[in-house]
């Protein structure tokens, strides 16, 4: 299933959702009973829908909570801050259970801003959590990304470039003052040039669409927003997933990352699901969440 077909499918099944408003029950559903919610929290001080986030919290949570922040897919152009959370719900759970708390960003399509005004949005949400971290009872030392296919993407593409001073992935044009101590990258491109010269129409629709050109044009600019271009000794843990028949973005994007991380001396794990496609139940089993959860209470607790 293509990057954007998938899309479709999610918002054909689930419905449109608006970005102000309630917390919709299906989600409000996944969190344990007693889960503290702060929703459309805007991380830019502007009326966007678009920068807007929201805040999970364990129960009785007293500070110093380690924070996952959660960056959904959607081939850059579609979803919300909602999304991909449907079919993690075990995973999302446990969290909470844990004692992790969850901020999920929405951050602007592709088609109003071309790239880099992603990575831009999510470099701003961030930031915002780490400038308040007091006020929700986050511990601003322990920052995670988790992200899915385009999310995967940003979040690897934040959690690899920040050692690397990229001024235009800054909202100001100055470095951010957070850390992230580890990232969580489900079937994520790795190389966005790689990507369009191997994938279908509808991809590489999406990444024409994000970087405002062909990426065969502008190989400046695929290279730019590529995470395998910033790997180096001082990156944070990655944890890796992808799906063995995934038609979007193929497990040798996933294997490719994990070598470059390995040259680099990155600690880093990484499955390939059987059988798995692009999406779906089959990478929230107990098998894939047992192994994310040694790997994230060994580099975030």
């Amino acid at each position: 299933m293509t990057l954007s077909i998938r899309c479709i499918f999610i918002i054909s099944l689930f419905g449109i959702q608006t970005s102000f408003g309630q917390l919709p029950e299906r989600i409000k559903t996944i969190f344990p009973e007693g889960t503290a919610f702060h929703q459309n929290i805007n991380y830019a001080n502007d009326t966007l829908k678009k920068h807007l986030l929201d805040i999970y919290l364990p129960s009785n949570t007293k500070g110093n909570t380690p924070l996952i922040i959660w960056v959904h897919g959607g081939a850059w152009m579609l979803n919300d801050k909602y999304a991909d959370m449907g079919y993690m719900r075990n995973t999302i759970r446990t969290f909470i259970e844990k004692g992790y708390a969850l901020a999920s960003i929405d951050y602007r399509y592709s088609t109003t801003a071309a790239f880099p005004a992603q990575i831009k949005d999510c470099i701003q949400a961030v930031e915002f959590l780490y400038t308040h971290a007091d006020k929700y009872k986050l511990d601003k030392k322990r920052f995670a990304f988790i992200g899915f296919s385009a999310g995967g993407h940003l979040a690897s593409l934040i959690g690899l470039s920040l050692n690397n001073n990229v001024k235009e992935f800054y909202p100001d044009g100055k470095k951010p003052s957070f850390q992230i101590k580890t990232v969580i990258d489900f079937y994520g491109p790795a190389d966005l040039l790689m990507m369009s010269a191997k994938s279908n129409p509808e991809e590489k629709e999406s990444i024409s669409t994000l970087l405002g050109s062909s990426p065969l044009k502008r190989p400046d600019l695929a290279r730019l927003a590529s995470p395998s271009t910033y790997v180096d000794k001082n990156d944070p843990p990655f944890f890796i997933v992808n799906g063995e028949k995934d038609e979007s973005v193929p497990y040798q994007q996933s294997i490719m990352l994990k070598s470059y991380l390995d040259l680099a001396g990155v600690k880093n794990d990484i499955i390939i699901v059987k059988d798995a496609p692009h999406y779906g139940v089959m990478f929230d089993t107990e098998e894939v969440r047992n192994k994310l959860f040694n790997f994230l209470d060994t580099h975030l607790r």
